[in-house]
């Protein structure tokens, strides 16, 4: 990171440009887009088994099933948080190393609440069905995206919202769209892939393979551009 000095009788119109570009510049170098894809990726992964071998799963002799997630409920609160605050080291560490600031605070925060929203919704549901009957199936499609959005994989694609926001990152804006709607209307996250003979387990474990991989994908993509920006002069 240089800065150069402009004469002061400089062309008004030349001074704003190269102001925009030093801006630009600066935005540039804050960003640590693919780190933070990175330990999201890991945290999904990661927590593949921790929701595979804690689940309870009930056949019955007609082969319906019936299943409680628990594993994820005690896994993802912890997990995020320890993820969004490694995310923040990593761009206060890395702001710190090329001189510069950075507005990681409000993507902390957001990541924070998040944190909280999978846990409430999940108890909130639980406490009404105690003194309600379940409706009758199928659901609504518009509960079923509002289902998955309060879920940890749809509480990252918020957070990546905002962190685009705060980047001006029209290229990780692009990738949370295609990322949301991966996960709002293309995977079965919340009942897994196939019939229950293909085993509940795994048809709830491949989806967020799924979305780990293409948060994997995303980390290369961007950590690429960012090694050619920096080669750039």
């Amino acid at each position: 990171m240089t800065a150069e000095s402009v004469p002061a009788g400089g062309d008004p119109r030349r001074l704003l440009s190269d102001v925009r570009a030093l801006a630009h510049r600066v935005r540039l170098d804050q960003r640590m887009t693919w780190a933070a894809l990175l330990v999201l990726a890991a945290v999904t992964l990661i927590g593949i088994p921790f929701d595979w071998l804690a689940m309870r799963v009930d056949c019955n002799p007609d082969g319906s099933c019936v299943f409680a997630r628990r594993g994820m409920l005690y896994y993802w609160p912890p997990a995020t948080v320890l993820a969004y605050a490694t995310i923040a080291v990593c761009y206060l560490r890395a702001a710190r190393a090329r001189g510069l600031g950075a507005r990681v605070l409000p993507y902390a925060i957001t990541g924070a609440v998040t944190t909280l929203v999978f846990p409430a919704a999940w108890l909130a549901v639980d406490l009404y069905f105690r003194s309600h009957p379940y409706p009758d199936m199928p659901l609504p499609y518009w509960l079923l995206v509002l289902d998955r959005l309060v879920m940890p994989w749809g509480m990252i694609g918020v957070t990546m919202l905002v962190l685009a926001w705060l980047e001006r990152n029209t290229a990780l804006l692009l990738f949370t769209v295609g990322y949301l709607t991966l996960v709002l209307l293309v995977l079965p996250m919340n009942d897994g892939f196939g019939p229950p003979h293909f085993g509940v387990r795994a048809g709830m474990a491949v989806p967020q393979l799924v979305v780990g991989i293409v948060l994997l994908l995303g980390a290369a993509g961007f950590a690429l551009a960012d090694r050619r920006h920096r080669r750039t002069p």
